[in-house]
This record gives C-alpha cells, sequence and structure tokens, in this order.
C-alpha cells in the first residue's frame, strides 16, 4: 500500500469518459411530461467524478471529446468554471454529438431519457491520449463507459498503459450501461481486461456480478482481485453500504442515511470523495466514508455536479453522524 500513498499525494486526476447536458425538470417533483421549464447543468459520469475531485480541493483534467457545437462548447464552459483542467477535452466535427438527459429530481420511480446517438466521447482516439504527460499524476481514473465502444476504446486502453508507464496508479470504475454495449459477454470481457490493469476496481453487485459470469460470484471476484493484483477493490452493495477487500484484509462501510431527492450521481461522488479523501492523507476507510458521504450528499440535492460538496461542506455533514 505505500505505492498507493506515495503516488496519492500528488492530488493530480486524469479522468477519461463522457460529459454530457442534463436538463433536469424544474421545480423538483415536476414529472418530464409535465415540465413548463429545465434547469440545466452538466453531468456524465467522467465530468462528474472531475468536479466531485475539484471540489474538494484535488487538480483534475478530463480526457474526452465533445461535440463541435453549443451544447459541447457549455460543457467545456462549465467544466471551467468548477475548475476542472479542460485542456485534453476536444472538439469533435461531423454529426457526433455530446450526451443529452433530460431527468427528474424524484426519489423514487424516476424518469431519465438519454440521447447517445453518434457519442462524441466515443471518437476518443490514441491522438487525443499522446498529448497527456502522467508524469506528476497521482492516477488515471477510468470509467466504464469509455470502454464501451471504439476508438475510444483503443484510447481508453492506450491511457492505462501510458500511466503505468509514467507510475501513476489506474482506478476503474466498471460504470456499466448496458445500452451502451454490443452485449453482455463483450462487457464482461473488456471490463474484466482493464480491471486486471488497474490498481483499484470499484462497482456495485451487478457489474462484478457481470464480470464474474454470475451475480451470485461477484463479490468473490472482487476478494480475489485484491489477492491477485490490485491495491483494494471496493464492492458496493447499495443501501447496504460498501466492503473494501485489500491484500491484507477487508471491512465494511455503511451508506449515510438521507431523504434522498433522485437516485443519480451516487457512485461518481462516491468515487470523487474517496480519491480526494486518499489524496489528503486520509487512512483508507475514512477515505471510503468521505466517498460514502459525498454520495449521500448528492443523492439528497439537486442535479449532480450542483450539488457535489466541497470540503467544508463535506465535513460539517460528517461531524453531524
Amino acid at each position: 500500500m505505500q505505492q498507493l500513498w506515495q503516488r496519492m499525494r500528488l492530488n493530480r486526476f486524469v479522468v477519461v469518459g463522457r460529459v454530457g447536458l442534463d436538463l433536469y425538470a424544474d421545480p423538483p417533483g415536476t414529472r418530464i411530461e409535465a415540465a413548463q421549464r429545465f434547469t440545466s447543468a452538466i453531468g456524465g459520469s467522467a465530468g462528474n467524478i472531475a468536479v466531485a475531485l475539484v471540489r474538494q480541493g484535488a487538480r483534475a483534467a478530463l480526457l474526452t471529446r465533445v461535440s463541435e457545437d453549443a451544447v459541447g462548447r457549455y460543457c467545456v464552459a462549465e467544466l471551467a468554471r468548477y475548475g476542472v483542467d479542460t485542456t485534453h477535452v476536444r472538439p469533435v466535427t461531423g454529426e457526433a454529438r455530446t450526451s443529452l438527459a433530460v431527468v427528474e429530481t424524484i426519489a423514487t420511480n424516476t424518469q431519465s431519457v438519454l440521447y447517445r446517438n453518434g457519442a462524441a466521447d466515443f471518437a476518443l482516439s490514441q491522438d487525443d491520449v499522446a498529448p497527456v504527460d502522467f508524469t506528476g499524476v497521482a492516477a488515471l481514473v477510468v470509467t466504464g463507459t469509455a470502454l464501451a465502444n471504439e476508438p475510444s476504446r483503443a484510447a481508453t486502453f492506450y491511457a492505462i498503459l501510458a500511466a503505468r508507464a509514467a507510475k501513476a496508479l489506474v482506478v476503474l470504475d466498471i460504470d456499466y450501461r448496458a445500452y451502451s454495449w454490443g452485449s453482455e459477454a463483450e462487457a464482461a470481457r473488456v471490463c474484466h481486461e482493464a480491471a486486471a490493469k488497474a490498481d483499484i476496481v470499484i462497482g456495485n453487485d451487478d457489474e462484478f456480478g457481470l464480470m464474474a459470469g454470475a451475480h451470485r460470484q461477484g463479490q468473490a471476484l472482487a476478494r480475489a482481485m485484491a489477492q491477485t493484483g490490485a491495491l483494494f477493490t471496493i464492492y458496493k452493495r447499495g443501501a447496504s453500504g460498501a466492503t473494501t477487500f485489500t491484500p491484507d484484509f477487508s471491512f465494511d462501510t455503511s451508506i449515510f442515511p438521507v431523504a434522498a431527492l433522485k437516485p443519480m450521481g451516487a457512485g461518481d461522488g462516491f468515487m470523487g470523495g474517496l480519491l480526494a479523501g486518499l489524496a489528503s492523507g486520509h487512512p483508507l476507510d475514512r477515505a471510503v466514508r468521505r466517498g460514502a458521504a459525498t454520495a449521500a450528499i448528492i443523492v439528497a440535492g439537486i442535479g449532480c455536479a450542483p450539488a457535489s460538496p466541497d470540503t467544508e461542506t463535506l465535513e460539517k455533514f460528517m461531524r453531524r453522524y
């Protein structure tokens, strides 16, 4: 684990994956079909993780492609406003489009309509990755969606190799979205290949089950990965909390009970809070707890990036518990 602490002190991250435009039916509680107005925010798993990191004192750059239009420019401007480094966010011409999600701030039976036809982020290529200098980077954070299609898949594996060559850590959020993949078998194979190259692997019971080939074997796979190469894995179990596995021990972390306004954004917040906590020098169990708290704050707020807490807000929230 010494490798983990030494590298995390650099407190700088590169996140590869998608950013998009989220439109929330307004006011909160309004159904999409009844909405007369919508509020905007950036979304997308990688974009949300980058924002969560920056909000908690880390430096983060996003590595992705966006459409060369007003929506793409909106996403870049919002990332920059939050303090995310957009040096490696490049526009793509033609018919490719930045993802658009129309969603609701409703705790249960939430409707979410996602438009990802010709997704711009899937245009990420090895030429986009080549200029990234991983020398002073603590970790490359890979979201599984970036692996779902070409040329983004090859570019992401190229980034993993470049990061490892520079001795940066590789963190994989399995982030399985069935609509992005050709088949479950393809997703299981590719995600398993990426996980084998990662130092930290995070996923829920369904995602580890996907890679294991059977839901009931997911937890065993998470444990095995921590014993055969990963520094640690985190097996998330929804409302039941999460189990962290290391080569030497494991521990459980409970969730923070909140009145959720929506189900989205928890996993992205968890990742951001966890890594920012490690970069700040918190021990592993405390960092996982900070990830859980960040997730709770986000699901209790409006939007994902807008609800992402800064360090002061996070610590005040945790003191209440």
